[in-house]
């Protein structure tokens, strides 16, 4: 079967040029025009990658992505921005919206092709991984298959992000994972953040299971303590 691609972009010739080299290399490939449309097409048709612009008239990129996130039935669906839009802050406010990755236009189709696979080979090495993951004492539970988290027999669902570094942190509970670590184990090698980007994921973490698991190394960077 082959890979599945939405992309929501309100410039038609970059919908063509995306559609026309993503389907040479043995993708399915949809498009919209705005970010509602967008959304519905995702929700009727559950793509593996989509494909984002920021800029658009009406709902913006952000706006459509933050909506993308709340829909439980795309949890395995990873996100993308392609945009124009290169500056550190707009970079920020989409890993914020809870994007897996980011390209900045221009880029060469078969360059944006080999992103595209990349980012795929990692949402299928991640689902490959161990599917649930528990604290010792069973208060957290990680069910990976369908991105749910049960703390204290509460389901929490979590932005892919959220998800994936706090899989990282209970992984090895009492190992300090290094900020470059965590950073190339859920961003990628491939992605640029900010220290901020990762402080922003704990903080909202920690609000959703509590202070007491996610402990701060100065420094270095975080640990997850039962």
């Amino acid at each position: 079967m082959s890979n599945s691609v939405l992309v929501i972009d309100d410039e038609q010739d970059i919908r063509v040029l995306i559609k026309y080299n993503l389907e040479q290399e043995g993708f399915t490939v949809t498009e919209a025009d705005n970010g509602a449309s967008g959304l519905e097409l995702a929700k009727k048709n559950i793509p593996d990658l989509i494909l984002l612009d920021v800029m658009m008239p009406g709902m913006d990129g952000i706006e459509t992505c933050e909506k993308l996130k709340d829909i439980p039935e795309l949890a395995n669906t990873m996100i993308c921005f392609l945009t124009a839009r290169g500056e550190d802050y707009s970079q920020i406010a989409g890993f914020d919206a809870g994007a897996d990755d980011y390209i900045t236009k221009p880029i060469k189709p078969k360059v944006l092709v080999s992103r595209i696979a990349a980012i795929l080979r990692r949402k299928y090495d991640g689902e490959a991984q161990k599917n649930d993951i528990n604290d010792n004492e069973k208060s957290i539970r990680i069910d990976r298959e369908r991105y749910l988290i049960t703390k204290d027999g509460e389901e929490l669902f979590l932005p892919r992000k959220e998800f994936e570094l706090l899989a990282l942190l209970m992984s090895k509970p009492g190992k300090v994972f290094h900020r470059d670590s965590i950073m190339n184990s859920v961003w990628g090698t491939d992605v640029v953040v900010g220290d901020r980007t990762i402080d922003v994921h704990i903080r909202k973490l920690r609000e959703k299971i509590g202070d007491s698991h996610i402990v701060t190394v100065k420094g270095v960077g975080y640990k997850f303590e039962n």
